[in-house]
Formats: structure tokens, sequence, C-alpha cells
């Protein structure tokens, strides 16, 4: 295995090794990565050093005028932010490299890289684990230490295609429980590497078999997750546009797919109130939060039966952009694709009367029309009107007009 130069050579990067004291170490996923021959537009990267480490970044970014955080005064680590790169610089661990080394997760991350020699350094055979494609712990104590570690493992299996060795795994499994002193926010980083990619699903599956979930979804059915999987790509074959919005953000600020949701949606308890607490206490944004609730709230209405024109209207207005998640995991549950494909062609045509009405009138036309004062009854009239739209009844602003009138009359 040859280190990929072309990734990690100084020559590509955004900063002058020169400006970098000696001696400095590459370590972690960059090494890694590069090792395996995998690379990533965005540069990011830690060093390691034995002095100085918050002193070298202020510098470095007072060089370049890039952006500098310290993370964490107290163990020394400081980041450098370039257009293109995050450059961290921590302080070694240890009275020597090879002990800091030693306390990180799996071996294949406990290799370093010396920039100014080209130098491989790697007491714990990490490169022999990516030879053969798996995770190894470094010690069970490490884990025990940090037991985010525990699932980080199953993430980066997924990741990167490896398997879990047996020690390893018998560790893990060992040390579950001790999931539930992680910080939530810091799990649901990992849980959401594993529901954004279908690679994620079987190791979710293990992850949830070994004791790893269930402290935060005591209710989770994974089961459900790999439906999902197969659906997306069964539904995909039909609406190609279906697939395309699943797979956008939720926001531009929460990159949380509509796909991911339908995923996190089978993890909950399904009654929304418990389902909401479990996803409160994780840290999910209340975009995400209220795209799984409503998931839950309408997914029983869209299983149950074929609903009259009336009934898809105000099912359409409460789902909005979270229906491609609700008609998926219908499907996934065992709705079939002919009962639902009506709905699905309503949402995907914008100019869909019923899923995606047009006002011929709107609120104050109504009030100056029919001399009425403003409140609720404007609302219950234009609801009404819509309706009659979608049905047939009305195509025109007068009919409309006519139509609130006669409501008023009776």
């Amino acid at each position: 295995m040859c280190l990929n130069l072309s990734r990690l050579s100084p020559q590509n990067w955004c900063f002058s090794l020169e400006l970098l004291p000696q001696p400095i170490y590459l370590v972690g996923g960059a090494v890694r990565d590069a090792l395996l021959g995998r690379s990533a537009e965005y540069l990011d990267i830690d060093f390691v050093l034995p002095a100085n480490a918050i002193e070298t970044a202020r510098s470095l970014a007072h060089h370049y005028k890039a952006g500098f955080v310290i993370l964490d005064a107290q163990r020394q680590i400081a980041r450098v932010v370039f257009p293109q790169a995050t450059v961290d610089f921590a302080l070694q661990e240890g009275s020597s490299l090879e002990t800091d080394l030693r306390r990180r997760d799996f071996t294949v991350n406990a290799i370093a890289y010396n920039p100014h020699t080209q130098e491989i350094i790697d007491p714990l055979h990490g490169c022999s684990d990516l030879q053969q494609q798996r995770l190894r712990m470094v010690s069970r104590q490490n884990l025990q230490d940090d037991p985010l570690r525990l699932l980080r493992a199953y993430r980066q299996a997924a990741q990167l295609g490896f398997t879990i060795e047996s020690d390893t795994h018998l560790a893990i499994c060992h040390l579950a429980s001790q999931i539930e002193h992680v910080a939530a926010e810091r799990v649901r980083v990992e849980l959401g590497y594993l529901l954004a990619h279908s690679q994620g699903t079987p190791w979710l599956k293990s992850a949830a078999e070994d004791g790893l979930i269930e402290y935060w979804f005591p209710n989770a059915n994974v089961e459900d997750v790999a439906a999902v999987d197969t659906t997306v790509v069964k539904l995909s074959k039909y609406w190609s546009q279906l697939n395309i919005e699943l797979c956008q953000s939720v926001r531009d600020t929460v990159k949380t797919t509509w796909l991911g949701l339908a995923k996190l949606a089978c993890l909950v308890t399904p009654q929304p109130e418990i389902a909401e607490a479990e996803l409160v206490q994780l840290t999910y944004s209340r975009a995400e939060i209220r795209g799984v609730i409503t998931i839950l709230k309408l997914l029983p209405q869209l299983q149950a039966h074929a609903m009259p024109i009336r009934e898809q209207y105000f099912f359409f207005q409460e789902a909005g952009k979270v229906f491609g998640a609700i008609a998926l995991l219908a499907v996934a549950k065992g709705t079939s694709v002919d009962a639902i494909a009506p709905l699905i062609n309503h949402y995907l045509n914008p100019q869909d009367p019923v899923a995606h009405p047009t006002p011929l009138i709107t609120g104050k036309d109504l009030i100056q029309a029919l001399k009425i004062k403003p409140g609720p009854q404007v609302g219950r009239l234009l609801t009404e009107i819509a309706i009659a739209q979608v049905e047939g009844r009305i195509t025109t602003a007068d009919e409309a007009f006519e139509f609130a009138s006669k409501i008023l009359d009776n």
C-alpha cells in the first residue's frame, strides 16, 4: 500500500509547510484515507506536535488572514479555517508520538505521517488492518474512555466498507451500555451517517442488535429502515423526480434529507408525543422533529383507505414537502404502489389543483366583494372555495364569489 502523495503532499496545501515547526505529524482520518486512495474536495487534516500547538495555529492563521478558533484551551487544540480546508492543531498527548497514537480509537486511525520527512509512523500496525479492511481497537480501555467510539466503529465500518475485528466486536458488545453516558448530540452525528446512506443500514441493524440503539430508541424498527432503502429504489424507477426530492435536505441549514427522515421515523416510538421527546433528547432540530412527527401523524391516514378528493386536499395541505417521505414509508410498510400512485402523481405535478391549488380569490377579495368583516369566517369560506375548485364545481373567480355568497345565505 502506497501513500497517495498527491492527496497529502504539502505542495497541494493552501499553506506552506515551511511555516510549520519540526517535528509535526499528520494523524487520523486524513492519513488513513490517503493510504486507502480516498479523496475529497474539501481538505480536513489534523496535526499533532509536542509543543506550542495553539501558538502554531494562531501564527498560521495570522499569516494567511484565515479563521482561527481555540477548540480546547486546556488540551491545547486549535483550528485554522481556510476557504477550502480545515486544519486542526493539537498538543501531543503523553511524552511521545507513540503514546499519543496509543490513546486513539482504532489502529487505522493511529497512523502518523511526517510531512517534513515523508515518513509513516505505524507502531500499532494500522496499515496491515487497512490492507485487510478491518477495524481493530487500539485497546478496550480506549473504547471505555470515550463510549462514542463504540457507535463510531459501526459508522466507520459503513463508511469505509470494512469489517469489525472479532475481539473489538466482543468488547463493543460488553461495553454497549456505556453509550448512554455519551452527549446526545455526538450520538446524533454518528446516527446521521448511518441513516443518510444505504450502506449504513446493515451496520445500523448490527448496532441495534449489539445494544447501542436501545437506550435512545427503545422501539426502533431497523427492519423498516432496510425496507425504506429497498422501496426508494423501487419508486425511483417510476418517479425519478420523487427520488430527487427525497434526497434534498430538509433545509439549507439542516442537512438531513427527507429520505433520512423517513428512516428516522422507523426508529422512534410510533406515538408522536413519545417520539418528539426522543428526538428532543437527541437534540434534533425543530425542522427535523416537525418532519418526523408529521410523518407519524399522517402515515396511518395514507395506509388506511382511498381518500376522497376533499380528504386529499386537507392531507396535502398538512403534509406539504413531507409527503414524499410519508408515501415512501407507507409503501415500505406494505401499502401497494398502485394504491398510492394517484397521490404521488398529484404531488409531483406542480399544476395539480389537489396537491398544489392556486386560489381563485383571496381573503381580501372576499371581504371587499361580500362586505364581510375579517375573521375566521373568511378562512372557512376560502377553504370551502378551494375544495369546490379541486372537485371541479367552480373554475372562475366569479363562480367563487357566487359560491361563497350562497354559503353565507345558507
